[in-house]
């Protein structure tokens, strides 16, 4: 398959896929055309010597000191040396590859001014796995991600560094070693490279495709968790969920139907005297599809501002470049910061359910060990979903309601996008640990209830699981037990489609 940048619309699979390497990417000859198009009224407003922001000016407070032409050059190599002051870890390579890509597809449209040269550069990088070195502190979200951005970019100056087997390497001996020179940039191209939201863009489609995936696996955990706890199907009727009708709710109540299917163990209790169970049972499909909600809100906005160009100023003809917005990282701040909530709760009512098949109830054993005292059982391991569902609680405070203002008051209100969406990538990481706890404690459950069989789905992961880890017995160290279950969850290897 294969992407043209500038003309084709990305989406979170095809950025995933272009970042694997499945999907080839190439400039449209459309988008060729649009570069070089405004690149020749960038040059003529250089020309004209009429002062244009960020291209014959100075930046933020100093947007009132003219540039002479013979300066244009050094100014915008300055903008990305003197903004490169991120701090900390770097990010995730992969996440820089996908800064890459959203940045070649944005400067491909023909607003940005950047030179066709420039642009090639970049999808080298792309398609040689030349991947800069990213911190993942320092960005506010607004003037987009200026910090990240320019440390992305320092390379294409022969400056900063390339991570290469983990380790970080100068640019200019991997330029080198690739027969590249270092750059030079021209009029507007440090501002098009710096100003944009590719860093909070990063985070949020790395995010989603991650979240949509722990979406089914909270569905098919919690349908294991009440065969084990020998629940009830009647809450997921399709009649009671049409009659308040919210998509994500109508989903997992279709969904947990599905997963139950043909199980000779829930049909096994069907006239027991049981008549409600608890909430984290019962109310799966309105928990659950509240996040889910939450998620297609994000995955909406995300969806936008990938084909959307978010730097600045605009360039819209030879005359007039507008000096907006489009860099402040508000619209997907909030969004960010209520999926963050919504990832965090599919961790907490899974913790609910762990617990809730500890407690001996309906026949299972407490602790699900049949010789507790001087078997401790799985009871521990539920201490660890509670260390983590508390911090993905104090994870969620919205980096969006908060905003210090920066360049001398020139930029007064930012948004603190890149937080929420570090925030976001963090809580997700956490759910798979909740969820991977919540499956062994499950697949534990689901073996006091055999003979019993279930669906042929949840039959299929218990076999997955318990080829992983044995049913416990004695006391022993489960760490192995659990990091076995959270590569299964980290691999996506556990079957949710139905």
């Amino acid at each position: 398959m294969e992407f043209r940048y500038g003309l084709d619309q990305l989406d979170i699979d095809i950025v995933h896929g272009l970042a694997e390497g499945s999907i080839m990417g190439r400039l449209a000859p459309e988008a060729i055309e649009q570069i070089k198009a405004c690149r020749q009224k960038v040059e003529q407003m250089v020309a004209a010597d009429k002062a244009v922001y960020g291209i014959n000016t100075g930046f933020g407070p100093l947007c009132d000191t003219q540039i002479s032409a013979d300066e244009t050059s050094q100014l915008q190599e300055n903008l990305l040396i003197t903004h490169a002051v991120g701090v900390g870890a770097p990010i995730d390579s992969r996440l820089s590859k996908i800064m890459m890509i959203c940045k070649v597809h944005a400067l491909s449209q023909g607003y940005s001014g950047a030179r066709l040269e420039l642009i090639e550069r970049i999808l080298y990088f792309i398609d040689n796995d030349l991947l800069p070195a990213v911190p993942c502190q320092g960005s506010v979200g607004a003037s987009g991600d200026l910090a990240p951005l320019s440390h992305l970019f320092l390379p294409l100056l022969g400056e900063g560094d390339f991570i290469m087997d983990g380790q970080l390497v100068p640019a200019k001996e991997v330029l080198a070693q690739h027969n590249l020179a270092p750059l030079t940039l021209a009029a507007k191209e440090g501002l098009a490279l710096i100003n944009g939201t590719q860093f909070i863009l990063s985070h949020a489609i790395s995010g989603l495709l991650k979240f949509r995936y722990l979406l089914d696996l909270a569905d098919v955990s919690g349908a294991m968790s009440l065969e084990g706890f020998q629940g009830g199907a009647s809450p997921f009727k399709a009649e009671l969920h049409r009659i308040r009708p919210f998509p994500g709710s109508i989903k997992v109540a279709e969904r947990l139907r599905q997963l139950l299917d043909g199980s000779q163990n829930l049909n096994s209790h069907t006239d027991c005297e049981r008549v409600q169970d608890p909430y984290s049972i019962r109310c799966m499909p309105q928990v659950h599809g509240a996040s889910r909600n939450a998620y297609a809100h994000l995955l909406e906005l995300v969806t936008i501002e990938m084909n959307a160009v978010t730097d600045n100023p605009i360039i819209i003809s030879a005359e007039e470049a507008i000096s907006g917005g489009n860099f402040h990282g508000q619209p997907l701040a909030m969004a960010l910061d209520y999926a963050s909530i919504a990832a965090s709760e599919l961790g907490n009512i899974s913790d609910r359910r762990s617990y809730l098949l500890l407690e001996g109830l309906y026949g299972l054993p407490r602790l699900l060990t049949r010789s507790g005292g001087l078997n401790s059982g799985y009871m521990i391991p539920q201490y660890t979903t509670a260390a983590l569902v508390t911090e993905n609680k104090s994870l969620c405070f919205p980096p969006s309601a908060d905003s210090i203002p920066t360049s001398l008051g020139q930029e007064d209100h930012v948004s603190m996008g890149s937080i929420s969406g570090r925030q976001f990538c963090q809580i997700l990481g956490n759910v798979e640990k909740i969820l991977a706890i919540e499956l062994m404690y499950a697949v534990q459950a689901m073996d006091f209830r055999r003979p019993n069989t279930f669906s042929t789905i949840l039959e299929e992961n218990y076999k997955l699981i318990r080829a992983q880890v044995p049913m416990l017995e004695d006391d022993r160290i489960l760490k192995d037990d659990i990091n076995n279950i959270v590569t299964l969850v980290e691999n996506q290897a556990i079957t949710v489609n139905i």
